[in-house]
């Protein structure tokens, strides 16, 4: 049976049989699909930032001076090489030392409080100099794994509150 444009049944919008390629399912797909990829960019950036990696002293004197490069260095203030001009003055130069080998550091700032602890790991940031300086722009103590009290102080001792209690009977 043939049909005129004017007399042609009307069909509903959809019911062709025709399918879209980007159905409800799929786009919720794909849509998915670029929310996990942004979450793992940014989750790898943000842990990138997050770790910090260090030379020791005696791996930066190897490696040398690096022009204006950026570096941290690990080790341990060599005892008595503390020095500042003036109690006014914040610019303060020291050494530091590890598996033999030492440098000198300078620093303008305040120092945080366990920096003269012997046990303590100091950690600074900046620019190792072609004159052998190193110019430090941050300066970190890291905390001991382990509690090491200072040589001549005893470890506090509590009282045992049940040597002295008097029986309330």
């Amino acid at each position: 049976m043939q049909y005129t444009p004017a007399e042609q049944p009307a069909t509903p919008i959809g019911a062709t049989g025709a399918t879209s390629f980007l159905t409800k399912q799929r786009k919720l797909i794909i849509v998915g699909i670029v929310l996990l990829a942004a979450f793992g960019y940014f989750g790898f950036t943000a842990f990138q930032a997050a770790t910090s990696f260090y030379l020791t002293v005696d791996e930066l004197v190897a490696q040398g001076p690096a022009a204006g490069e950026s570096v941290k260095v690990k080790g341990a203030l060599v005892e008595g090489s503390f020095d500042r001009a003036s109690t006014e003055n914040t610019i303060a130069t020291f050494q530091l030392h590890e598996n033999g080998a030492q440098i000198d550091a300078t620093y303008d700032g305040v120092l945080p409080d366990l920096f003269f602890n012997p046990h303590s790991e100091i950690v600074l940031e900046g620019t190792y100099e072609p004159g052998g300086v190193f110019m430090t722009d941050r300066v970190f103590v890291k905390c001991a794994s382990k509690y090491q009290s200072l040589e001549g102080e005893a470890p506090y001792e509590y009282a045992d509150p049940s040597a002295g209690a008097a029986d309330p009977a």
